[in-house]
This record gives C-alpha cells, structure tokens and sequence, in this order.
C-alpha cells in the first residue's frame, strides 16, 4: 500500500528537553529583573524558567553569524 500524498508536511517535534543550567549571581540578578520588567511591560508575572526559552530563541535568530554558519553545516 501506497503513502497517501497530502499537501500538510509531517508536525514537527515539539516535545520539549529539558535542560538543568547554572548561572553566576549576577546573571540570575539580571533575570530577576528582567523578569520584574516583563511584569510591568505586559501586566503579568512570568517566571525566569518560562522566559528563558524565548529570551535564547531570539538571541539565536539575530545572531547573524550563528545563523551563517548553521547554513554552512548543512
């Protein structure tokens, strides 16, 4: 039996990793208040752990360099 074709490709993984980091004191001060200002930019609290996700997928996207040599390894 044949695979059916469709025009939806195939979800993408999006089961999450966990990932267990240390960080030096000042940059948990730093991400404390980052997250005080988020609280105030959008009127609710988030914690550290929910915004650091974001905060390195955005560092990685206009990271042009990184984005060069990604290209390069494929």
């Amino acid at each position: 039996m044949s695979q059916p074709q469709i025009k939806l490709q195939k979800l993408p993984d999006t089961k999450p990793t966990k990932h267990t980091i240390s960080v030096m004191p000042d940059l948990e001060a730093d991400l404390e208040a980052y997250a005080k200002v988020y609280e105030k930019a959008y009127g609710e609290k988030a914690d550290i752990s929910a915004l650091i996700p974001s905060m390195l997928a955005s560092f990685l996207a206009g990271d042009a360099g990184f984005k060069k040599a990604k290209r390069e390894l494929a």
